[in-house]
């Protein structure tokens, strides 16, 4: 199988992670938020890696954590964990109910419309049935054939974004599974990309304890700014605040 058709990191600079590299957003009783790094899966997964973020964020904080969403390992960006069995269940079903409003940065192949809402059923798992899955998009700037989006996933399925853009022919740059080899090959050499160029820049959901709304943001991280500034996307483009308190377009 060609490599650029498996859901594992492009080849690049070989990583071996610290807790230094899972920057501490926030911490109380109840929940802990982190930014996870790309090339770092949030668990034990298929391929068994014995540094996971699970086991950083415990050693991290010297407690147990339990996972209650996931990233890709290949994304970064805002990823929560519980500290406590209810507090788990709680944001558990704050997912499940879609009471969590999740922001992400993409940069995709062409020039998607300035805005719009892919409504397209894909599998919740692998090779399962397909479900409903939503996703809101806007367009924040263009460079040459590519484009930088926002992407609001409404629903939260395997690999929803990634899939979402694929079916718009607006694949995802660095995606080893869903987008085009010969882009992927031509980032890594032009533009030093060495991964896939997904960010999962904010995250908002009812505390466990409370119920009031905490929302947490996660900058970029040089791995993406670095080859977008190259690309020729200005910088102001994501460092301009974008809140959470805006409504879907």
């Amino acid at each position: 199988m060609p490599s650029d058709t498996v859901d594992q990191q492009p080849p690049g600079p070989e990583r071996s992670f610290t807790i230094h590299d899972l920057p501490l957003l926030f911490v109380d009783d109840e929940v802990a938020v982190f930014s996870k790094p790309s090339g770092l899966a949030v668990h034990r997964g298929w391929a068994a890696d014995r540094v996971n973020t699970m086991t950083l964020a415990r050693n991290r904080l010297g407690r147990h954590v339990f996972p209650v969403h996931r990233l890709d390992r290949a994304t970064s960006g805002v990823l929560v964990f519980a500290l406590s069995h209810e507090a788990a269940g709680s944001l558990q079903n704050s997912f499940k109910s879609n009471e969590v409003d999740k922001v992400y940065l993409a940069l995709v192949r062409g020039t998607p419309p300035v805005c719009g809402v892919i409504d397209h059923p894909i599998p919740r798992t692998e090779k399962g049935p397909r479900v409903p899955a939503v996703t809101h998009f806007r367009r924040l700037a263009t460079a040459g054939r590519f484009s930088l989006v926002e992407a609001r996933p409404k629903t939260g399925r395997l690999h929803q974004i990634r899939r979402h853009f694929k079916h718009l022919s607006h694949p995802l740059v660095g995606d080893v599974r869903y987008g085009q080899g010969p882009i992927n090959r031509m980032f890594r050499s032009d533009y030093g990309l060495h991964r896939l160029a997904l960010h999962a820049t904010a995250l908002r959901f009812p505390h466990p304890a409370t119920g009031e709304l905490v929302g947490f943001f996660s900058e970029m991280p040089r791995d993406l700014t670095e080859p977008f500034e190259r690309l020729g996307i200005p910088s102001f483009v994501w460092t301009e605040p974008r809140g959470l308190n805006d409504r879907p377009w």
